[in-house]
């Protein structure tokens, strides 16, 4: 089995860990209602605490709204309800078992939670380091709850480096990225990236009740929720506005974003399912349609396990107000927050996503497929290119380094690494080509030997590194990163507490010719520094049709 993987300057937060407490439980109070949390073990937890009003009937694709202020003291122990999800199932019969990681919990669109971890006993003097975790799942499905805080600020703790670890729901598929002429008309687009926004600003407001320091945010997502970071480095032309200091991009770089306009046939599924065909104002009927009938309309939509794959049904979209060009354009032009970047890829980040295409079995196939949804402007020299790229031949394909073995179809291996560099390794170069010039860059690479059938080091095996694994190998980083900007554990850290002490992770761009990867091998703990240069002629490719379609 897998392993499963608008301003908010008015609100202010007041001490609360410390403070008299009911049964002994720390209370926190904000400025719109007051909190009580848990302790468990060295973390101090507040669960489902609403940081937006409910988006439901009238602010339905609105952006987010303040919360409702409330008498008393609430409970914030347990998560609140995930936003509404689309489901994912695969299809395919596969030789092997695989587990869908989704979301079985419930659903509503009363969503918008934060959850605050911090370190037991810590109070608002302390101004930690706070980690902003951005939830993955393809824009389409995912929950806070499924990537909780506890081990990192326990860890944290531990290192001497204590951290506060923040998470949060935001509005998802048609509920968060509606896309259409109606909806651009309208001005609510990309609300889930609004979503995003919106709870940053309640850190900064907020966050030194918890013991935090808002000007220490570090943003970390991984997958679509490191798509998500990268984009959050380009609105307003670069500008944080004070609201994070570094990120971290786990499988995730700047990618081109699709028009507006490509919203429309998702868009007009859900009209045409929702009785809304007739309405004068398709988009009103929409935002009053009962919430099932509107839900079951979002299932009838592409999903990430569905044939098309990482062409995205829900997803941010260009829309003349937060991105006005492609993100690859800003950063040529510079545009782009200049801060301390982390970003690194698995080896074999398209095996996963190719699982739908196995029927596509002939070259000629194979060069549809990517030109339908992928390289719909390359040319023909261009394709011609890619194809002499990826060749047919399955000892070049993903997982690498597997030869002939875990060829499910003719073209499985050949499009997965054509699909793993083309969303994920070429747009993490061509990220960290420009911004290691002006900021601080580290990279890495996961490339565990012990790899799985068929997947290799897949899209999102990563994640225990982070999260889970006790050798805390990744998760030390993530912590020394958000505390220092810098990886690289502090020199006067004893080398019985983490692998990292007295080991250099250097700069990407301290080598010219072979910018350095901090890479994960087999078994764990061990881990080295190679060379980013593996396929660079097929990324380089990549990235220069990529661009030539901006």
């Amino acid at each position: 089995m897998l392993r499963r993987v608008a301003l908010f300057s008015v609100l202010a937060a007041r001490l609360a860990l410390g403070a008299p407490a009911t049964e002994g439980k720390p209370v926190v109070d904000l400025s719109y209602g007051s909190f009580q949390g848990t302790v468990t073990g060295n973390t101090t937890m507040f669960l489902g605490m609403p940081y937006a009003s409910p988006p439901i009937g009238a602010l339905r694709f609105e952006p987010p709204q303040l919360p409702v202020p409330f008498a008393g003291v609430r409970q914030a122990t347990q998560f609140g309800s995930a936003c509404p999800q689309q489901k994912t199932t695969l299809h395919q019969i596969l030789p092997f078992e695989i587990e869908i990681s989704g979301y079985n919990g419930t659903a509503s669109e009363d969503c918008m939670f934060i959850n605050v971890y911090t370190p037991a006993g810590f109070t608002a003097e302390d101004n930690l380091p706070v980690i902003f975790w951005v939830e993955r799942g393809a824009f389409a499905s995912g929950d806070s709850s499924l990537y909780a805080g506890q081990n990192i600020v326990d860890r944290s703790v531990a290192l001497g480096e204590p951290v506060i670890f923040v998470s949060h729901n935001y509005r998802l598929n048609a509920f968060g990225f509606l896309a259409s002429q109606e909806v651009q008309d309208a001005g609510l687009t990309n609300i889930g990236m609004r979503d995003q926004r919106f709870a940053m600003e309640w850190v900064r407001s907020n966050i030194r009740g918890f013991g935090g320091d808002p000007t220490k945010v570090t943003l970390w997502g991984d997958s679509s929720g490191s798509l998500a970071v990268a984009l959050q480095l380009v609105i307003d032309n670069g500008d944080t506005h004070g609201l994070f200091r570094a990120a971290i991009m786990e499988s995730g770089s700047t990618t081109p974003l699709p028009a507006m306009s490509g919203g429309q046939p998702y868009y007009d599924i859900l009209v045409e399912n929702t009785n809304c065909t007739d309405a004068e104002d398709t988009l009103e009927c929409l935002r009053y349609a009962p919430y099932e009938a509107l839900i079951d309309a979002v299932q009838l939509t592409p999903n990430v396990y569905d044939y098309q794959s990482l062409d995205f049904a829900w997803v941010p979209r260009i829309d003349n107000d937060l991105f006005s060009r492609s993100p690859q354009k800003s950063y040529q032009l510079g545009l782009y927050a200049h801060i301390p970047l982390l970003t690194g890829d698995c080896d074999d980040e398209g095996t996963l996503f190719s699982l739908t295409s196995v029927n596509v079995t002939t070259d000629a196939e194979f060069l549809t497929y990517i030109q339908t949804f992928f390289v719909s402007g390359a040319t023909d020299e261009q394709l011609q290119a890619i194809a002499e790229a990826y060749p047919q031949d399955p000892a070049d394909g993903s997982p690498f380094g597997t030869g002939n073995n875990y060829t499910l179809s003719p073209q499985y291996k050949r499009i997965a690494a054509f699909q793993g560099d083309w969303e994920f390794q070429a747009p993490r170069r061509f990220t960290l080509g420009i911004a290691s010039k002006s900021q601080n860059t580290w990279a890495y690479r996961y490339s565990r030997g012990d790899n799985y059938p068929y997947l290799g080091s897949y899209h999102s095996s990563d994640l225990p590194e982070f999260f889970t694994d006790v050798d805390y190998i990744g998760m030390d980083a993530i912590i020394n990163f958000a505390t220092n900007l810098d990886p690289n554990a502090p020199a006067d850290l004893p080398a019985n507490i983490s692998h990292l002490s007295g080991f250099h992770w250097p700069l990407w761009n301290s080598s010219a010719d072979a910018p350095p990867l901090f890479t994960f091998t087999d078994p764990v703990p061990t881990f080295n520094i190679t060379s980013d240069t593996y396929r660079l002629e097929q990324t380089n490719l990549l990235t220069t049709i990529a661009l030539q379609m901006v």
